[in-house]
């Protein structure tokens, strides 16, 4: 991997959170890996936070790299694929990060079945090596150059092959469940704050909480239920919580929400 160029086009928050977590890991060194941005401001802040090297456009970008990331929204993929269709060499592996662009989007629009391609999609957690990212490739995708791409992926979290059919839940379950979590710990900061306790102490109890629970359900291995049950003892306080966030319709609202936000990345 220590002589790959890897490309990004788009430098935004995704695209900086895997360049961060590759380079702390170690796996990929500055000076072999370019991007490009829309904007200069972008390009040049990029550029001196993780010394990369940046290009004037797209096409360069493209034209340099064995393995490129598509990093930008998926509404500008029309305009920028039409930019570096010619300029991707046709050994290049191509990377979608975009959620609701599907491999036969991205196999017709760059014009041939016979484009390494691949679809993922990470999470903002890479930032700090904690990512989560699930993976499928193209029939032109060899083992060995799926291996390369999961190693890449690998260096700021997990990374899991997925059935193309399953990406779209990938989306609902990890892409955007930072953003659901947050909103979590957010709110109970909100009531430890109302209940007297200093806003920073608030953040720092609950983020380390849901950090200590997540933990629990990965090294266990235990049903979620069960560790539940293990915190509400008879008669407690936890009990009551749960109550009343049953009551409320909790487990309800995330399903709700993460439906709504599969039937998007289906309808994209």
């Amino acid at each position: 991997m220590a002589d790959k160029k890897i490309g990004f086009i788009g430098l935004g928050n995704m695209a900086t959170s895997m360049i961060g977590g590759m380079l702390q890991k170690g796996i990929v060194k500055p000076e072999n890996i370019i991007g490009s941005a829309k904007t200069t401001a972008t390009k040049e802040r990029v550029k001196a936070k993780y010394n990369i090297t940046v290009a004037d456009s797209n096409a360069q970008v493209a034209a340099q790299t064995d393995i490129l990331f598509l990093a930008v929204k998926p509404v500008f993929f029309p305009e920028v694929i039409a930019e570096i269709r010619d300029a991707v060499r046709a050994e290049t592996l191509v990377v979608s990060i975009a959620a609701g662009k599907n491999l036969c989007y991205l196999m017709e629009a760059f014009g041939g079945s016979d484009r390494k391609l691949i679809r993922c999609m990470p999470n903002t957690p890479a930032l700090v090596l904690e990512g989560c990212t699930g993976v499928c490739a193209g029939e032109a995708v060899t083992e060995e150059e799926l291996e390369e791409v999961l190693l890449l992926l690998q260096a700021f979290g997990k990374a899991r092959v997925v059935p193309e059919r399953l990406m779209d839940v990938v989306v609902g379950v990890s892409g955007s469940s930072p953003a659901y979590v947050f909103l979590f710990i957010e709110a109970m900061a909100d009531e430890a704050v109302a209940e007297g306790m200093p806003r920073d102490l608030a953040y720092e109890f609950a983020a380390q909480a849901v950090l200590g629970s997540a933990k629990m359900v990965l090294e266990t291995g235990m049903h979620p239920g069960a560790l539940k049950d293990m915190v509400c003892s008879p008669g407690g306080t936890t009990i009551q919580a749960v109550k009343m966030l049953e009551e409320k319709g909790f487990r309800a609202a995330i399903m709700d929400a993460m439906e709504a936000c599969i039937g998007k990345s289906r309808n994209m």
